[in-house]
């Protein structure tokens, strides 16, 4: 399916998904449990975390901890689902996303792990693992993430549909990666707030397809800022997250009565479709 096709159905997915509001709350509660741990577990795993997803939900719901695992997994896991808070709650505020927030966001996942280092640029010249692709030097960070700030708020990007926003917002932090550490954490969870206050479902990247995802930003890094792979990997996330929210809401008994004039083109759409909804 093509780039544009791709849009096509997520905005027939997200105009479904908008004939159903508002949501129940016992059902917006149960979603919110769900991408609260495979969220943390996706984005951590990529980046090295050994704790599985039932692990990671233990941490998370029984504040258990997992024998053989590190300290420093089990605050990872902690410091990710606080950082899904904020964005969560910084989604619904009418608010600019500028510098201070995208530190708050790092400041989140890192300050049980390394305080020092929580929500502070980096200060060492750094280059992307198993590529010669070279990150800006640590002294343009200032000037380079104002200006990434000064677009993330500007009309021409508030104007690109939501998910390449996001994607590209994805994108241009993670080339800058202005942190030492938790950069594409930091990234995902910024891509996800610009997503959620957009009115989308969190868009998990699986850690099935690392390597593709790690290809893909390669990719754009190598090839003057193609983004083709990454939006790919990002609308399929995308068009996942709309058809499992969907298929709930269908079933769900307080959905009755919402979105009658297309409930049974839903219903007629999720029963023929995937898990990416290419059946139709």
């Amino acid at each position: 399916m093509n780039y544009r096709l791709k849009l096509e159905r997520i905005d027939k997915l997200k105009a479904w998904l908008d004939g159903f509001r508002p949501f129940d709350s016992t059902l917006v509660a149960e979603l919110k449990k769900l991408y609260d741990v495979r969220f943390t577990y996706n984005s951590n795993a990529i980046e090295g975390n050994t704790l599985t997803q039932s692990e990671t939900e233990l941490v998370l719901t029984k504040g258990i901890t997992v024998g053989g695992k590190t300290l420093d997994e089990h605050l990872e896991v902690i410091g990710h689902k606080q950082a899904i808070d904020y964005i969560e709650n910084l989604a619904q505020k009418d608010t600019e996303i500028n510098e201070w927030e995208i530190k708050q966001i790092h400041n989140l996942i890192l300050r049980k792990i390394n305080p020092e280092e929580a929500g502070s640029y980096r200060t060492l010249d750094v280059m992307a693992a198993g590529t010669n692709y070279r990150y800006p030097a640590h002294y343009l960070l200032s000037q380079l993430m104002r200006d990434f700030a000064i677009w993330l708020n500007s009309e021409s990007a508030l104007r690109l549909h939501p998910v390449e926003y996001a994607t590209m917002a994805h994108y241009r932090f993670v080339s800058i990666h202005p942190f030492r550490d938790g950069n594409g954490r930091s990234a995902r969870l910024l891509m996800n707030l610009l997503l959620i206050r957009a009115g989308y479902p969190i868009a998990v990247i699986d850690n099935q397809i690392r390597n593709d995802y790690i290809n893909a930003l390669a990719y754009g890094q190598q090839n003057q800022d193609d983004l083709s792979q990454l939006f790919e990997l990002i609308f399929d996330a995308t068009i996942s997250s709309l058809v499992e929210v969907l298929r709930l809401l269908v079933t769900a008994s307080s959905s009755r009565g919402k979105a009658q004039a297309f409930y049974q083109e839903i219903t007629d759409f999720l029963d023929r479709s995937g898990g990416l909804g290419d059946g139709e």
